[in-house]
């Protein structure tokens, strides 16, 4: 981030992209593409604004350039034990007070990014803010924590096939209402087809 006022959110982002896709055939969902371009490359995209980034996922995936990469302990692990993973190599980097949180199966979750930046920018003093689509259910994998609360929540855990909402849940959070397609994810191949996928 070249520049920062007084009213900037300063924050990194892990994405997570360890997941073994097995409802796909075990095709990586990082590597679907829409116009040419690999969701993962959309998701680091949305995260433009980030002072750093991680990929949470495996040694072979080819991350852009200027990317932080790690892998959860054990290999898939799940999400919770990513965001672990996540946190410790972000640590390498200056603090941020903010850390996002973004699957990579969400093709549109760059309508949810502004939302959950601009909520921190104007909100309340909450420990984070999290993604609801209109009818739908909290999205901890498209959410924007404080980077202290975020770390004190999984210090000295074990986070192997754990949920997220299990380390999250009791942390005073808020929603931020987010189109219906921002956080929609990719599970199926009918997925796939219905978000234009390759």
């Amino acid at each position: 981030m070249s520049t920062t006022g007084p009213h900037t959110v300063v924050f990194h982002a892990l994405v997570l992209a360890g997941g073994r896709s097995s409802r796909l055939g075990g095709r990586p969902k990082a590597g679907l593409r829409r116009g040419g371009r690999t969701l993962l490359e959309l998701t680091v995209d949305a995260v433009g604004a980030a002072a750093g980034v991680v990929v949470v996922g495996p040694e072979d995936l080819v991350v852009p350039e200027g990317v932080l990469r790690t892998r959860e302990d054990p290999p898939y692990a799940g999400p919770a034990a990513g965001i672990a993973a996540g946190l410790g190599a972000l640590a390498v980097l200056e603090p941020a007070e903010w850390t996002m949180t973004l699957a990579c199966d969400m093709p549109g979750v760059s309508q949810a990014v502004p939302l959950l930046l601009e909520a921190a920018r104007t909100g309340d003093g909450a420990a984070g803010y999290v993604s609801v689509p209109p009818g739908g259910h909290r999205q901890p994998l498209a959410a924007l924590y404080r980077s202290d609360v975020l770390r004190r929540a999984f210090a000295g855990q074990d986070a192997a096939d754990r949920s997220v909402f299990s380390f999250v849940r009791d942390l005073p959070l808020r929603d931020v209402t987010v189109p219906e397609d921002a956080t929609a994810d990719v599970d199926t191949w009918d997925d796939v087809h219905r978000h234009h996928l390759t």
